[in-house]
């Protein structure tokens, strides 16, 4: 009997069970559930890697609201930029077989590339679009690109209209257009598409083979989650699924948490699969090196932040953390690696919310560091839930002047094609007092506009994702000159404006 209880104890600490936090084995499964509630979460995959081993891998919800078909191991997510890492890779793997180096310029690839500027046209590097420090605004562009009808080239032509706010190389403002250019490079020296050298080269040996490169056809696929938010009117609403292929090396994976657990082993293993070396650590250490400061003041629990080749790291209570979160419409995702822990860990979810996941994550760190608890989830909501009152308040009071404002008799000479340099054209049609926008770039981007009073308009958009905002046209001498088009930050900050044509 004492022999079967010693192989017992033998085999299950081989698996890492009595090696786990208490909060890990007793709590950790009722915080996702009351968080998820909390948070207005349908479903949700988390996985956990520890010492070598996969310790916790489970799915909660559901990833259809009205089948009810729950959340699994292997339901499909949108991981969005958590794909930059695969392509940081891909290109340190590259340097690694002298096919380039990380420091050679754009234009020994693409010699008509160009940027707003030619002196930094003429200087930029492979590195420096990794490493999001050319100048620009973070997410800016991407209203022009995102979900849009333009081609990667195209997209690339249209770089050189992103007006810098900042001097090359002294500050970082995420550039999702920038990872889709260097992942341009790998067809040049590698002979084989983004997608082909990416999934062939990194995915296949890692043991990815129920990812997939793209997000082309989502939607079919089996076993993949809806998308939903709650933004802009406080209640789930399924979202369609983004199209990120334009922009694909920045943005396109499609994976679940057990291949996940199968990416963070691998790097965690320096490189590693099943004891096998798929990928030189020289490459992996490649991408972990700060490129770019973002941090660097005593702030306990993080003194420092920067970025690599497609991934944050910071330390955190004196341990290193590298790290990435993906935000697609209705869909986020956090990774998040330890060496020197041996931890690593993978949360998905369908709400495009990301206020709960970096919680999640930080509680899970803070379980294997054995560090005080404090309940992070409920730390972050109501300032949360302060925030979405006040969003939706200010909706409901521009909804309430639509119906009290005095309709406009002349709504026709709002009428017309307008421009915008950067994004082409948009389309307003006048009916029943109402104006009705068909942006030009995308397939199905439209919206409305209803008068409020005072000049003003109120302009929502049929996918509640690029959201409900207020504006105004420009006018002078009763005519139109142009329009101010708002959209939800998270595709990009900055207003566009857009010139009658006619």
């Amino acid at each position: 009997m004492k022999k079967i209880i010693i192989v017992a104890i033998v085999l299950l600490t081989g698996l890492g069970v009595f090696a786990q936090p208490s909060f890990i084995k007793d709590s950790l499964d009722n915080y996702i559930k009351q968080g998820m509630k909390d948070w207005d979460i349908p479903g949700m995959s988390v996985v956990i890697v520890k010492d070598g081993k996969v310790v916790y891998m489970k799915g909660f919800g559901v990833k259809d609201i009205e089948s009810k078909s729950p959340v699994d191991n292997n339901t499909l997510f949108m991981i969005a930029s958590n794909t930059k890492l695969f392509t940081g890779t891909a290109l340190a793997s590259l340097e690694y077989k002298g096919k380039l180096r990380l420091d050679d310029k754009i234009t020994k690839f693409f010699p008509g590339y160009r940027l707003y500027d030619n002196s930094t046209s003429d200087l930029l590097t492979i590195r420096d679009l990794l490493s999001h420090r050319i100048g620009t605004k973070t997410f800016q562009g991407d209203f022009t690109y995102w979900n849009s009808t333009l081609s990667r080239k195209e997209i690339m032509n249209k770089m050189r209209l992103m007006k810098p706010v900042g001097p090359f190389r002294q500050g970082f403002g995420y550039c999702n257009s920038c990872f889709m250019t260097a992942g341009e490079i790998i067809p040049v020296v590698a002979g084989q598409p983004w997608e082909k050298y990416v999934y062939d080269s990194i995915m296949v040996p890692v043991g990815m083979t129920g990812s997939y490169i793209t997000s082309v056809g989502i939607g079919e696929r089996p076993n993949v989650s809806k998308p939903y938010t709650t933004n802009y009117t406080g209640v789930l609403k399924e979202l369609p699924y983004d199209n990120w292929d334009n922009l694909g090396p920045a943005a396109s994976i499609i994976s679940n948490a057990t291949d996940l657990s199968k990416w963070l082993l691998f790097q965690l293993d320096s490189g590693k699969v099943n004891g096998k070396q798929v990928l030189p650590w020289a490459v992996l250490r490649e991408t972990r090196q700060i490129n770019i400061p973002l941090l660097s003041r005593a702030n306990a629990p993080t003194h420092f932040m920067g970025y690599g080749l497609g991934v944050f790291m910071k330390d955190y209570y004196g341990k290193m953390v590298y790290y990435h979160s993906g935000g697609a419409g209705g869909m986020i995702s956090e990774v998040a690696f330890m060496p020197e822990e041996k931890l690593g860990l993978a949360i998905l979810t369908n709400n495009d919310n990301h206020d709960f996941l970096g919680p999640l994550q930080n509680q899970i760190i803070d379980a294997y560091l054995n560090l005080p608890y404090v309940n992070k989830s409920q730390r972050a909501l109501t300032g949360f839930k302060q925030d979405q009152a006040t969003q939706l308040a200010q909706i409901a009071k521009w909804e309430g002047r639509v119906k009290s404002a005095q309709k406009l008799g002349a709504v026709r000479k709002y009428a017309g094609v307008y421009e915008n340099e950067m994004y082409g054209n948009l389309n307003i049609v006048a009916q029943n007092g109402i104006l009705f926008l068909k942006f030009g770039g995308h397939n199905n981007l439209t919206a409305t506009m209803e008068y409020m009073g005072d000049d003003e308009w109120l302009l929502k958009y049929d996918d509640i994702l690029y959201g409900v905002f207020s504006t105004k046209f420009k006018m002078e001498n009763d005519r139109v000159v142009s329009v101010e088009i708002k959209e939800n930050e998270y595709v990009e900050e900055d207003p566009y404006v857009f010139m009658k044509k006619n």
